[in-house]
């Protein structure tokens, strides 16, 4: 048997346990078990292995989830959660849609991942207060981080990867992706509407109290509220700039983290053990599982193989390069995908001279391996994170109900997609 199917069988098996729910194992465990199985096949070496993790992605995790943490020990959330609660007078379905406005915006000025690590908590504490199940808002804004994440550079890693090599600006991200993410968005919000409508209800009683909440007694630590403030913004103004600053996003979180942990009075070892590792283990064995399908070519034959079959057409090129960007990331990280796929873009562009235009190829891209991501739990960043801090806080996002929603949203919005493509770029 040659590494190809090694690799192949090893990943598929993996795949198998982290979607299978009736087997109790772990997807961290899974996913570990998968990468270091192929290590031990020394398909690939501890080295090749290290370098296959992304540390920007890891990096940027572990620093958010610190900061966030911190930030949770003041009563923030809970101050939050309970204004939100009283503006809306208690109606879920306005809460609903009020935190899929939020987070889709967030998403583009600051990154997906970020907002969900602030948002996710948020809305545990609102659920717990109306007594309904937040399954329903976890959806909503996992679904909408992605989808808000696509008009910018900086709102998700893959377009990170994209504006890195390439001379495309901050604003040529805004202008060429921004129009088609709003539409995106309202559909998806449309939807979810529909879909949850019958679950969020809550009774007459537990909005008579909404009014007698009282936001301010939930701060618990005012200094501590501004340390963590001041550290968040310097953080946020990083995210903004970080192209300007050329500092990848993963050293502005750490250093956000380092420095709320230096000015505050919080005990290291506390905040530590509530950072979500296991999250962080299940990326570092997918990013590990992902470059040994990598390194023995099978991403790239598949991306040769989309290049090949469009025989390179212009508008088959593109609109393919859309869907299997889409599908490919619903299945695999997007990340390394996105990697693979850069070069190649590269050599098309070479390949076909100076009068190709090469643009709407990165759009394709990039919104294929961005709203991709919504098509499984494991498509995207935000759809773990958000899994686990719902798991947690002792809800479950299932591998199967999870698809149920986000795969048809998913579909619809690279349908809207390539008529957007069609008819700006390639008509």
């Amino acid at each position: 048997m040659n590494d190809v199917w090694i690799v192949s069988t090893v990943f598929l098996f993996t795949y198998f346990l982290i979607a299978n729910e009736k087997i109790r194992i772990t997807k961290p465990t899974a996913a570990l078990s998968g990468a270091m199985l192929i290590i031990a096949l020394k398909i690939i070496s501890q080295e090749e292995a290290v370098d296959y993790i992304d540390f920007n992605t890891i990096g940027l995790l572990i620093g958010m989830m610190i900061i966030v943490n911190v930030i949770k020990k003041t009563g923030l959330f809970q101050y939050l959660a309970i204004k939100a609660v009283k503006l809306s007078n208690g109606e879920p379905i306005k809460i609903m849609i009020s935190f899929a406005l939020i987070t889709a915006i967030s998403s583009s000025l600051l990154d997906n991942v970020t907002t969900v690590l602030l948002i996710a908590p948020v809305t545990i504490v609102i659920s717990d207060t109306l007594k309904i199940n937040p399954i329903p808002f976890l959806m909503t804004e996992i679904l909408l981080a992605n989808i808000g994440g696509t008009a910018t550079m900086i709102g998700d890693p893959p377009n990170v990867m994209i504006g890195s090599s390439t001379n495309l600006s901050f604003l040529d991200f805004v202008i060429n992706l921004a129009p088609i993410v709003l539409i995106i968005s309202g559909v998806a919000i449309f939807m979810l509407k529909f879909i949850y409508k019958k679950d969020l209800k809550v009774t007459k009683d537990i909005k008579s109290k909404v009014d007698k909440f009282d936001e301010r007694k939930a701060i618990k630590d005012e200094k501590l509220l501004y340390q963590s403030i001041f550290a968040l913004g310097l953080t946020i103004t990083g995210f903004i700039f970080h192209n300007v600053i050329d500092i990848e996003t993963a050293s502005i979180a750490l250093t956000g983290a380092a420095l709320l942990m230096l000015i505050s009075d919080v005990w290291p070892e506390h905040v530590y053990q509530e950072i979500e590792w296991k999250t962080i283990f299940f990326f570092a064995g997918l990013f590990i599982l992902v470059g040994g399908l990598e390194k023995v070519g099978l991403l790239e034959k598949l991306a040769k193989l989309t290049i090949a079959f469009t025989k390179g057409h212009y508008v088959l090129t593109a609109i393919f390069l859309l869907w299997i960007s889409a599908f490919a990331s619903a299945i695999i990280d997007n990340i390394p995908f996105v990697a693979t796929m850069i070069p190649l873009i590269h050599s098309i562009d070479q390949v076909m001279g100076s009068g190709f235009a090469v643009e709407p190829l990165w759009w394709a891209l990039s919104l294929g391996a961005c709203l991709g991501g919504n098509g499984s739990l494991i498509g995207a960043s935000a759809n773990v994170v958000v899994s686990g801090v719902a798991e947690k806080n002792d809800y479950n996002i299932s591998f199967k109900s999870y698809l149920k929603i986000g795969f048809p949203i998913m579909l619809v919005s690279v349908i809207i997609s390539s008529i957007y493509l069609y008819f700006r770029y390639l008509n």
